[in-house]
This record gives structure tokens, sequence and C-alpha cells, in this order.
């Protein structure tokens, strides 16, 4: 009788990487770092090929690698596991998913405490008359879209477990999409039944119809896949470190992912509180290089505030990124957004938005509500899109910064739900010309005008910048 061996997923670590004769970037990338002044480091290359090579003709599936971490997702038995182990370039082998236990005990978990990685979210009845107005307007983001800003210029990645019928929806403009990846060994289309998370999350930044205004419209993006819908693993972590790195690789200015992690399948697996310093779990460590690359990592919260949990999830522990919570039309807290702060006393969630009752495309074009800080952070990623379009030569982090300084506890942040409150797009955009000096010359009064799609400074008959420099 033939007996197969069990395969399982393992994070294989080496123990060194001499590098390639070229960086894992592609052009726009190149020009990006070049932009921002980002130097090309040992991060930018690929993982060892012969380390690879290795791998493979020892029979072990290659799932994807990390040049972040230096290593690579693969799928073989423990024996092999064991035999790896041994080599002398291999730092560790650690086991990210078991094959064999993907049923009963995931389901039932899954069933009695509502804690799946991708954000849980209550579908809602939805007024006639109720569209996207209101979490626009929550953010004072209509006043920077009818300036002629909407995310055009702007590259954006969306990760998430599928989007159903994304490809065919006619509120999402084909043109827009310029590829999709999938991490994960899913058997579902990339556009299958099981995205509508996914597709819920972009209808947020994207969606376009007479009734529906996304908010980011004219943004570019990739699309994602990491969560994997039939088990709950650290393999789904390195799925989404995979997809960080892709989207640096092809010069993704924002990521919007609503995705968390804390609990698995199997319990071992279970991080805690004291992980939540953003430079414990690889995932969060990954993240926060993702932001010092040059982008704008938005991330959901999570929706753990009534469970034994409670807190923020991984990875929005990260540092230098924005973690996102959800509060109603009107701003009032949610009762489901996490708490902060991350276990190192930084400020979490940094900034909240519309995550109750958000209106939403479903997967057959018809608009719905529905309650998560999944919804929440996309709005967010939407605004920074719009805002950087409007101001294309501040970096990542100074767009960041705009958005905590526009929102409305700032000065006095809380550390618990709110963190720096509800961001102001439109203060963000203009926020410091009032402290420009030069506008004040000969104490003529200045006022702001908007020429072009830009904010100016009019001051007697001459115009200047919000930084103070005259315009011709």
């Amino acid at each position: 009788m033939l007996l197969l061996a069990l395969l399982h997923i393992f994070f294989v670590s080496f123990t060194d990487k001499p590098l390639a004769e070229q960086p894992a970037l592609s052009p726009r990338a190149i020009e990006q770092r070049a932009k921002w002044k980002i130097d090309t480091d040992h991060l930018d290359y690929p993982v060892y090929a012969p380390y690879l090579d290795s791998l493979r003709h020892a029979g072990v599936e290659i799932c994807h690698t990390s040049r972040w971490m230096n290593g690579a997702t693969c799928r073989m038995s423990t024996d092999q596991a064991a035999q790896v182990e041994q080599w002398s370039f291999i730092a560790s082998v650690e086991q990210t998913r078991e094959d064999d236990v993907r049923s009963t005990m995931y389901n039932v978990r899954r069933t009695m405490y509502d804690v799946p990685s991708t954000i849980y979210h209550l579908r809602c009845t939805m007024d006639d008359g109720a569209r996207t107005d209101e979490q626009l307007d929550l953010l004072n983001l209509t006043a920077l879209h009818q300036a002629g800003f909407e995310g055009q210029g702007i590259l954006m990645a969306i990760c998430d477990g599928g989007f159903t019928n994304a490809n065919t929806l006619p509120c999402f403009r084909q043109e827009l999409e310029l590829g999709h990846f999938d991490f994960t060994d899913d058997a579902d289309p990339f556009y299958g039944a099981e995205g509508t998370h996914g597709l819920a999350c972009l209808s947020t930044i994207s969606a376009l119809t007479d009734s529906y205004h996304g908010a980011a419209t004219r943004a570019q993006y990739y699309l994602m896949r990491s969560e994997e819908m039939h088990s709950e693993s650290p393999k789904e972590m390195d799925n989404l470190i995979a997809a960080l790195e892709k989207a640096d690789s092809l010069g993704v200015n924002i990521f919007s992912v609503s995705l968390g992690y804390f609990y698995f399948d199997n319990p071992d697996w279970n991080l805690s509180h004291d992980m939540l310093d953003g430079s414990t779990t690889r995932l969060s460590i990954a993240t926060t290089i993702a932001a010092r690359k040059g982008m704008l990592v938005c991330v959901a919260a999570g929706n753990e505030a009534q469970s034994d949990w409670h807190k923020i999830c991984v990875p929005a522990d990260a540092d230098s990124i924005l973690s996102i919570g959800a509060v109603t039309a009107t701003g009032e807290m949610s009762t489901f957004s996490s708490y902060g702060p991350s276990a190192d006393g930084r400020v979490k969630p940094e900034v909240c938005a519309q995550g109750v009752q958000t209106a939403l495309i479903a997967h057959d074009g018809t608009v719905f509500q529905s309650n998560g800080t999944s919804f929440a952070a996309p709005t967010i990623a939407g605004l920074a899109a719009s805002l950087w379009s409007a101001l294309p030569n501040e970096n990542a982090m100074q767009i960041r910064q705009r958005i905590i300084d526009s929102s409305d506890r700032a000065l006095t942040p809380d550390y618990q739900q709110f963190g720096y409150g509800i961001p102001d797009a439109w203060k963000a955009y203009t926020l410091y010309a009032e402290q420009t000096p030069s506008i004040e010359l000969n104490e003529i009064k200045a006022r702001k005008i908007v020429r072009n799609g830009q904010i100016l400074i009019l001051q007697g008959e001459q115009l200047f910048t919000p930084t103070g420099q005259r315009v011709q």
C-alpha cells in the first residue's frame, strides 16, 4: 500500500542574502524612490536564488518568497522540514499552517466567536435615499473632490480575500485596474463568490455611479488576495507580507488592507497583547518596512471592542502607518471598534472614519450598508489618495502627517479608540497656509483662492503658494 506524506506549510528563514545584480523593483518603483530620496538597500534585493534551487531540488514546493524577511513560504512534509533545518544556510523553519486540520476545529471556532481575520461586519437595511454623501462629508472630502482632486496620478493596492465581480461591474472602470495578484492557494476564483468583502472595501475607494461616489475615483489600483477563506493561520500573515512586497516593487503609493490577526485554528499560534508593539510579528515589521519604503499603509483597526481580545489586531500595531477606527455618520464611536494603544504606548488607532452603516456596492451592483472598521480604512485610504493628488510633491509621511494634523483630536489624542480623531480633507490640504509669514507682507490682508485646482494665497494683487513662494 502506498502511503503519502502529509504536506504542511512552513516559513523557511535564510542565514544571509548574497545580493543579486538588480533590486526587485520596477522602473516606477525606482523612480518613486529617487523622487522621495529613499536609498536602495539589501531589503530591495530578492532572496538568493541558489537557496531556493536547493529547496526545489529537495522536493519542496515554494509558495512565495520574502526579500524583507529573507525567507520563503514552502509546502513540505515534517520529515522534509527536519532535513531542511539542518542545512548550513537555514536560520529557522517555522510551521505556519497545518493542512490536516482545516475543517472541524476552524469552523466551530469561527461560528462561535465570529473572529475571521477579514474584519467581521454586519449587513444592514439601507434607506432608499442613503448614499455616500454622509461618509464623504464627515471627512470634508467632497470639497477636495470639487476642487478636482480625486486620486489622479496615485497608484493604490487593495488587499483582501478576493473581489467578487470587480472585473465586470460597470461601477468599476476597468481602465483603472492595472492587474491582480493572488498569494493564496484558495481554489475559489479571484473574482469569485467568496470575495464580497474585498469588493465592498474597493467600492468605498473607486466605485462611481449616479448615486454612489467613492473616495478616490480617479486613482489607479492593483487588487491583491492574501486572505484564505478555509483556514485561519499564520501563513495568511506571510501572504500579506508577499502582497506588501509586491506593491512596493510596483511603485504603489497607498496600500489599503482590511484584515487583522490575533487568533488561529491552532491555539498554540495565537498572538498576545504584548506582541502588539509593531516589532514582534513578521507582518507588523514588514508593514513598517513598507511605510519606510515610501508607501502609505492604511489598516483596519479591528472590531474586537466587545470580544475577549478587545484590542487592535496585527498589523494595525505597525509604526508609521495609519490604523483606522470606525465611527458613526455623526462622529460617535462605534460599539465594536478595537481599542489601543499599541503595546509600546503609541496612539492607536491613528484616525477614524465612518464604519457604521457605511454605503457599499454589493456583488450585483446594488448599494447596501454595512458595519466595520473594514470600510473605514479604505475610505481613509481614498482620502489620502485624493489629498496626495492635490499635493504630488509631498511624500507618504507628509501626507500621513497632514491627515493626522487635520483631525479633530490632533492636539489631545485619545489613546483608546478615537486616536487623533476624524480627519478633515480640506483642512489637510490647506493646513499650513496660515503658518506662512511671507503672506503677511505690507500688512495687506491675505485670502485663499483656488485657481486651476490649486490653493493659492492672494495678497493685494500678488499670488503666493501656501508655502509662501511668489507665483510669477
